[in-house]
């Protein structure tokens, strides 16, 4: 595992070299910022190049000259690997990957699609929300393993219960529960693999499924917010914010130096 000291350090993540793949928007912008904040170098792979420099204006100051943005595509191996390139640094090591691509079917029902459409929708969200997430880790592995590194995936509320979206959006985070599942074993000891399900949340911009012709920019469903906010057991609406603690956990090389196999539901979901 990592071999990063115990005891007092300038911040929690104080010298690692991370990547956040969708790291320019929502909870994944939250996540880099936090990084940065705990002292970690961040690089973020953020498919628009609009969102990037957003991101890098607003970590501006000393923690942000300890982030590094790569504008591309995180399902395409070979961006992947320009990323990877730039996030081990003149260290030429990479100890923590955090994966947060993925796209919305805005509820979209079995009930309303043909085959066809059905298909096609299947294919774009599975290829964004899980294939990229496996490319990241391959691209990485070798690296990671290196550095007895760690690896966070971005689940969902919809990987554990029928919500949060429809059967497209829930079976690909489904998908991801049991990459994390197999993966903390295939990929033991050398690299621990954890995941985040966020549950509902406000302040966020989802991007539709292109094949079903939805808004790439849409950042509410009419009434979401307060249905998210019914549905908490604490009233509230949680925003990007509130689920950044449970990933700089999982990527302190102390603090959950033998967490693995285990995802952080973030959300207090309210009992139906």
């Amino acid at each position: 595992m990592s071999a990063h000291p115990k005891g007092p350090r300038p911040g929690p993540l104080a010298g690692l070299n991370t990547l956040v793949t969708g790291g320019g928007s929502g909870i994944g912008r939250a996540v880099s910022l936090r990084y940065l904040a705990l002292g970690a170098t961040v690089t973020v792979l953020e498919r628009s190049a609009h969102h990037a420099e957003l991101l890098r204006r607003d970590a501006a100051g000393p923690a942000g000259r300890r982030l590094r943005t790569v504008v591309g595509d995180a399902t395409d191996a070979a961006t992947l690997a320009e990323a990877l390139d730039v996030a081990r640094g003149d260290e030429h090591r990479l100890d923590h990957l955090t994966a947060c691509v993925g796209v919305f079917d805005y509820y979209a029902s079995i009930r309303e699609l043909d085959c066809a459409r059905l298909e096609s929708a299947a294919r774009e969200i599975w290829e964004t929300n899980v294939l990229s997430a496996l490319k990241g880790i391959t691209v990485c592995r070798e690296a990671l393993s290196a550095a007895g590194g760690s690896v966070t995936l971005t689940l969902s509320e919809s990987a554990f219960h029928p919500a949060g979206g429809g059967v497209l959006y829930g079976s690909s985070k489904w998908a991801l529960r049991g990459v994390v599942d197999h993966l903390s074993v295939d990929l033991a000891p050398r690299i621990r693999v954890n995941g985040v399900a966020p549950g509902g949340t406000g302040g966020t911009r989802f991007g539709g499924l292109r094949s079903l012709g939805q808004s790439m920019t849409a950042d509410r469903v009419e009434g979401r917010d307060e249905r998210i906010a019914r549905g908490n057991v604490l009233g509230v609406t949680p925003q990007p914010d509130d689920h950044t603690g449970a990933y700089s956990y999982l990527a302190d090389p102390v603090a959950a130096r033998v967490v693995t196999g285990i995802v952080i539901n973030t959300g207090a979901r309210r009992e139906p």
